[in-house]
């Protein structure tokens, strides 16, 4: 008892998360004046951490657009530090738990190996039914992430930190959420405590502790033997439509026991193609979503202008070319990367 506290705020740890937060970061102005003086704000952070006088900051929030309109809510550098000291400590205890087949937000998983798996059990199955939560991070209701969180965590002031941050979390998404009831619910229910900031390290980890139960209930009650989930998108493949349709009907039960809603389910043959992650999914190949063409086109016309103009650097021009070649590499899409980057001298 008190053992993972120790760890969690030590300077080891502190100075480990500190790096972890500022990846890929170190231009924010935010980020630059915490370096400035990396030493003293680490030791402060570190005492008030392990005084219990830490309290989380205010959130900026602002909207993205891209594939869809979302609320992102960035915490302080300095409490992302924390959220990075936090999850160092609790994810290896949650990954032993984590089933293979979920990939978002995981060590040597991620986009791609889930658009690989899900192209494996394209050319393995006939039918999939494809589901997909309803508000996902906005719906998740606090009670049953403590409830989840507390039940693998013997450490009562490591416990006072997750609060802290799902607390500072309470009313980020209030305008974002369309109130669900669900049987028994009472009039005071759609006050209930629920939603997590999009943006949050933690947050991100928590969703997948929040449906880790929900996979064991699909490999062992239901016993999928193809099933892939990415945060709150997920397939199961099978051989009978009959079968998916008698999945359907029972998952719809069991996560509203998690107080979330999917949008309405679809079981259709694999050949047709299966939307997934950006890419449309077909036993034999994968193709580049339309809207995802367009979207990265109609963004790199706009940084081709700034660089025209001078505004940004030659470096910026070519990183968005190649990270956006990089990622339409995982389908056939050799004459679409050529015929959309062939239009600017690069």
């Amino acid at each position: 008892m008190g053992e993972l506290f120790e760890r969690f705020h030590s300077f080891l740890n502190i100075h480990a998360a500190y790096h972890q937060a500022r990846k890929g970061k170190r231009g924010k102005a935010s980020v630059a004046a915490f370096e400035y003086n990396q030493e003293e704000e680490l030791i402060t952070l570190r005492d008030e951490l392990a005084s219990g006088a830490w309290r989380p900051g205010a959130y900026a929030n602002f909207y993205v657009h891209e594939p869809k309109k979302r609320l992102i809510s960035a915490a302080p550098f300095r409490d992302r530090v924390v959220h990075h000291a936090l999850c160092n400590i609790l994810e290896p205890d949650w990954e032993r738990r984590f089933i293979f087949d979920t990939y978002a937000n995981r060590k040597f998983k991620g986009t791609h190996r889930a658009i690989l798996r899900a192209s494996e059990f394209a050319k393995k199955f006939k039918y999939v039914l494809q589901c997909d939560f309803e508000q996902f991070f906005p719906s998740i209701d606090h009670a049953i992430l403590r409830e989840k969180i507390a039940a693998h965590l013997d450490d009562e002031r490591l416990m006072n930190v997750a609060d802290l941050i799902l607390q500072s979390g309470r009313g980020v998404q209030t305008e974002i959420y369309q109130t669900k009831y669900f049987a028994g619910d009472d009039l005071f229910s759609a006050t209930r405590p629920r939603g997590l900031p999009i943006g949050n390290l933690t947050s991100q980890f928590w969703g997948n502790a929040y449906l880790c139960a929900f996979d064991y209930f699909v490999k062992r009650e239901l016993r999928a033997e193809g099933y892939v989930r990415y945060v709150d998108d997920f397939l199961l493949f099978g051989d009978d439509k009959a079968t998916l349709q008698t999945w359907k009907e029972k998952i719809l039960q069991r996560v509203s026991n998690l107080r979330l809603t999917l949008h309405e389910p679809q079981v259709f043959p694999v050949h047709t193609g299966i939307p997934f992650l950006g890419f449309r999914i077909y036993p034999t190949h994968r193709r580049l979503k339309q809207r995802r063409g367009i979207a990265f086109q109609r963004r790199f016309r706009h940084l081709h202008k700034q660089w025209v103009a001078r505004t940004v650097e030659r470096k910026d021009l070519d990183d968005s070319a190649r990270s956006w070649s990089a990622h339409a590499a995982w389908g056939d899409t050799y004459g679409l990367r050529r015929s959309v980057l062939s239009k600017y001298l690069l």
